[in-house]
């Protein structure tokens, strides 16, 4: 017949010295002595699977979510690289997108404890089972990328609004150039065509001016002395209102960026502030009266939106190497081809520095030199392996910033992808 009971918290085997006093468990009247163990047990186990599922789920719930997020940035790269390859072999280009991963994940802890207690000499046993399982359940939609509506944003230039975010961002202004730009139009000050400097190594003579002309605008730019920013002047929405306006109507043309004033005859004019067109100067726009910039913006106006206005006047710094014209930008197709053509047909070459202009950084000679190998680069590198070669970006800081600036531009052009082709679903 049991009269004490002994009660382990460890789950190792504990000897029991004859000399050390038994702890006793005095249970409640009419109560049976299995119970209380019972009870014992249960606390037990709940507390351990507590903690072992706390400590379980959110480790690999992080491993998945990071995990997810570097296969589609790699899927991104290769999709890209996919595309440069295709085109070097004469093929059509055609993107592909995962829109949306839906995952699901379930972890379940189990631990079963069973246990023996005496109250004679030796050892007293406590077992426990621990088990555990995890499962995943992704779905997810891919999208072909097509339709009209994407095709228009692939072949139409990008605008001057993403040139001069690149260049504001911090990014050189020559690296930009060489990517985005499929030459500069030289243009009289009335805005009217002169000649067209392409930046395309198949006209060696353009190529090289292109080339220095970037290269004088980047020195500018690291001396601080190169303006690329968008035109701010106030636009005249009402010239002579002969009423005195609403409160209310001042109230709610200040929110919405206008404003009242009053002029020398007692008359009011509304004015909003307005950002114009983007441009790239050696003089700084704002020092220019409001009219005067209102005059430039009407000018550049002529040009199409994927063009960015260059103004390095002979009088500011950098004067030495005048010109006058506009950056004509290219579309991502343009861009893909021009990466696609310096594999074989047409690569870039180096460009001396005998011109009068000033000693700067001249780049890279390729402005994104994609390597096409037999074996298998560095896996580092974004590589994508196409018709039994393997493409990748070369191995340099100049190269991997170029391909950079290409993904955030390719993100650019996708947008939205919502509603363009049909998605795919897969579910494992």
């Amino acid at each position: 017949m049991y009269q004490n009971a002994s009660l382990l918290a460890a789950f190792s085997l504990a000897d029991q010295e004859p000399e050390t006093p038994q702890p006793v468990i005095k249970r409640p009247e009419g109560e049976p002595v299995d119970l209380v163990r019972r009870a014992i047990l249960n606390l037990l186990t709940g507390v351990i699977t507590f903690a072992i599922t706390g400590c379980v789920g959110p480790p690999v719930l992080e491993r998945q979510v990071l995990g997810y997020d570097e296969v589609t940035k790699t899927l991104d790269e290769k999709l890209l690289l996919l595309n440069i390859a295709r085109v070097s072999n004469q093929e059509p280009v055609h993107f592909t997108s995962t829109s949306s991963i839906a995952a699901t994940f379930n972890w379940t802890a189990t631990l079963g404890a069973s246990g023996e207690v005496t109250e004679s000499k030796g050892t007293n046993f406590l077992n426990l089972n621990i088990g555990g399982s995890a499962s995943e359940n992704p779905t997810f939609s891919i999208s072909p990328i097509s339709g009209k509506e994407f095709t228009e944003r692939v072949v139409t230039p990008f605008q001057d609004t993403i040139f001069e975010f690149l260049v504001f961002q911090g990014g050189r202004i020559d690296q930009a150039m060489r990517l985005m730009s499929a030459g500069i139009e030289v243009q009289t000050p009335d805005g009217r065509f002169v000649r067209f400097i392409e930046n395309d190594p198949r006209r060696p003579k353009e190529y090289e001016e292109f080339r220095r002309i970037a290269a004088h605008l980047q020195w500018l730019n690291d001396n601080r002395q190169l303006f690329v920013r968008p035109l701010v002047f106030e636009e005249t929405l009402v010239a002579d209102f002969k009423s005195v306006p609403r409160a209310e109507d001042i109230n709610n043309g200040f929110n919405m960026g206008l404003r009242w004033r009053q002029k020398p005859n007692g008359n009011y004019e509304l004015t909003r502030l307005k950002g114009g067109r983007i441009v790239v100067a050696n003089f700084d726009p704002m020092a220019l009266t409001d009219q005067q910039r209102f005059e430039l913006d009407e000018k550049i106006k002529k040009n199409p939106s994927g063009f960015v206005y260059l103004d390095i006047q002979p009088n500011g710094p950098g004067g030495n190497f005048p010109i006058q014209g506009a950056i004509k930008l290219r579309s991502m197709f343009q861009i893909l081809n021009f990466i696609a053509a310096g594999i074989r047909i047409a690569p870039e070459f180096e460009v001396s520095q005998d011109v009068p202009i000033e000693k700067t950084e001249a780049g890279a000679t390729g402005t994104l030199k994609i390597n096409v190998t037999d074996n298998s680069p560095d896996l580092r590198l974004p590589t994508v392996y196409y018709d039994g070669h393997y493409y990748s970006v070369n191995d340099t800081v100049w190269d991997r910033k170029s391909f950079l600036i290409l993904s955030i531009l390719f993100q650019t052009t996708i947008g939205r992808i919502e509603n363009v082709g049909i998605p795919i679903t897969i579910s494992k």
